[in-house]
């Protein structure tokens, strides 16, 4: 079913706050830990689960593959997992990703060395628009088929391999693309072996670590080795809070004046932090407390501070740890003295929308002066926001990232905007609008 189309409405400035919150539960993780738990031997329990869309849309898929899978009271789960190779589907059964990347990636791996699973995949228009050769190449490696030949978008048809044997696979710098390859070897005979160009985020690894010590190892040297037809123990997880979405907390309060904020039970995974780091390391007021180890991922408090920030420059290996965010610093960036560049960021032409150029887009239309390449964007800040009597409408492109980098200027700039196709956010973070009025933000909704 498709979401209720919606607007959001803004048109006064936040004003100072102190607060503590506690945003939605990370998505990575969520997704990752119902697929796993879903081939793994025996139920499986999770808490604080994300309820958005792109989590429901992958349950959703994992049932039709006859999985069983209950909701026990408001954020919890039980998986009862039949071990690897139990997906069962009639033929040509069609798999709904929604808008979910993650969900399409890490679904397809596992059904891709799943034997006799024939199913036709799709998504919603986003998801259909994104290039999905890599993970094609993948699939075909580990001998499952795709139809039509030579697609490399959704819709597709997905044929499983019968008899898969492992590979040898160089990961580049897509995290998911590294874990499809690593589930899809979970089931194949003998050992893949997975060289890691970049260190990328590791939540797959850390999961099966926990639930299963014989199947991945990892050198020093980055290279992952997976021993294939090993059983995965069930387990018990609670998903920390997403760092993704806390950061556009961070960002509203980093650039109002006189502001604090607690960001409780975050997930701070050293590949996750890079959005913090980066701001820290130019003057942001950023502290982590309350450290902790649950279920392999570090999980703390953030704490954020209103700050004086330096104008940023980024590169290739600032973006490994911070790929979610960039939308959300190019903001920033825009009420920052002086000219910061963002460079290597090549990859985000493939997200939901190409961020660079539509975020250039959108603060060129605010009055800020941007220049891009295909991998870089040049943004000259000060804050010089077009300010109008009446409002700049501005679409989200059906991206969540780019729907909520836009409040967060809004927000901060008090400056009169419509984000049309708001309902995007609900993909990542159902809770941003009530955490955002928490905070003190004023909005008005507008329903199609």
């Amino acid at each position: 079913m498709a979401a209720k189309r919606y607007s959001v409405i803004l048109n006064k400035k936040i004003k100072e706050f102190n607060k503590v919150i506690e945003p939605d539960s990370d998505k990575s993780i969520s997704i990752r830990a119902f697929l796993i738990g879903s081939i793994s031997q025996g139920i499986s329990k999770i808490s604080n689960v994300l309820l958005s869309e792109d989590i429901l849309s992958t349950i959703d898929c994992l049932k039709k593959l006859n999985c069983k899978i209950i909701r026990e009271g408001k954020n919890k789960y039980k998986i009862f997992g039949k071990g690897l190779g139990s997906y069962y589907a009639k033929k040509n059964t069609l798999l709904n990703l929604g808008n979910s990347g993650t969900g399409l990636r890490l679904l397809s791996s596992i059904i891709s060395t799943t034997p006799n699973i024939e199913v036709n995949l799709t998504g919603d228009s986003s998801l259909r628009k994104r290039n999905m050769s890599k993970l094609i190449a993948i699939l075909n490696e580990f001998g499952a088929e795709i139809f039509p030949k030579n697609t490399f978008r959704l819709p597709f048809k997905l044929k499983s391999s019968n008899f898969p044997v492992g590979i040898k696979y160089v990961a580049g710098s897509s995290a998911q693309l590294k874990s499809a390859a690593i589930l899809a070897a979970l089931n194949s005979y003998g050992t893949t072996t997975i060289f890691e160009k970049y260190k990328t985020r590791d939540h797959t690894e850390n999961l099966l670590t926990k639930n299963s010590k014989s199947i991945l190892f990892k050198n020093k040297k980055d290279i992952i080795k997976i021993s294939g037809k090993k059983t995965l123990d069930p387990f018990n997880i609670k998903i920390p809070s997403d760092p993704s979405s806390a950061a556009f907390y961070a960002a509203i309060c980093l650039l109002n004046k006189k502001s604090s904020l607690k960001i409780k039970n975050v997930c701070i995974n050293p590949k996750r932090l890079g959005f913090y780091n980066i701001l820290k390391k130019n003057g942001a007021k950023i502290k982590i407390i309350n450290r902790k180890k649950i279920n392999n991922e570090y999980v703390g408090d953030v704490l954020i501070k209103s700050s004086k920030i330096n104008f940023l420059k980024t590169n290739f290996s600032h973006y490994l740890t911070a790929t979610d965010e960039y939308p959300i610093m190019f903001v920033i960036a825009a009420f920052l003295k002086g000219t910061s560049k963002f460079s290597g960021i090549g990859e985000l032409a493939n997200k939901e929308s190409n961020r660079i150029i539509e975020m250039k887009k959108i603060l060129v239309k605010l009055g800020i002066k941007c220049r891009s390449s295909s991998d870089s964007i040049t943004i000259k800040g000060g804050g010089s926001f077009i300010k109008r009597n009446n409002f700049i409408k501005i679409s989200s492109l059906n991206d969540h990232r780019i729907a909520m980098s836009c409040m967060v200027l809004a927000l901060c700039a008090g400056i009169k905007i419509i984000i049309n196709g708001f309902e995007t956010v609900n993909t990542s973070s159902p809770s941003f609008l009530k955490i955002v009025r928490n905070l003190g933000g004023k909005y008005e909704i507008k329903k199609k």
